[in-house]
């Protein structure tokens, strides 16, 4: 188990190394002057067949490596953002809480919280205050209390510890 461990250790301390390397000038620059070579070496090899190859399998090698060492950075990132959304949505006093870890819902379930926030998004437009409504619950309940015409008035639901 800490064989394994110390593997995946070694490859993620190499796949960063190797991330940060690629998008560096250096690495712009070493790409560029290895095309120029390349270029410059066509006469001397007759532009042949060979010396095309050379040229397409170096490329397709580095691009198919580099497709996994971008989906990996993606990835890495991707989380720490998430994780650092999650606290903030924790956090934060009259945020709900049924959005943490919201990147875990299935498809159907992301399209009905998009419903919702798009009906939050048309009810705060009828809003007058721009510090009005903070949830999608909050925006529906004062939005009936001023059809009913008490002018929004509404007292908010009770919350446990300030969160839904």
């Amino acid at each position: 188990m800490a064989r394994d461990a110390r593997r995946a250790g070694f490859f993620e301390r190499m796949a960063s190394a190797a991330g940060a390397f690629t998008g560096s000038t250096a690495a712009l620059i070493a790409a560029l002057g290895i095309v120029a070579g390349w270029a410059l070496s066509g006469p001397f090899f007759h532009y042949s067949s060979t010396w095309q190859l050379v040229i397409n399998t170096g490329t397709t090698i580095v691009t198919f490596l580099m497709v996994f060492l971008i989906q990996r950075s993606q990835n890495k990132e991707a989380l720490a953002v998430q994780l650092k959304l999650n606290e903030i949505v924790a956090a934060l006093q009259g945020a709900s809480n049924r959005l943490v870890n919201v990147q875990d819902l299935s498809e159907d379930e992301l399209r009905t919280l998009h419903e919702h926030y798009t009906e939050l998004a048309r009810l705060a437009k009828e809003e007058t205050d721009l510090g009005g409504s903070h949830s999608v619950d909050e925006a529906a309940e004062r939005h009936r209390a001023k059809a009913k015409g008490d002018g929004g008035a509404a007292r908010p639901r009770p919350r446990a510890h300030g969160k839904r």
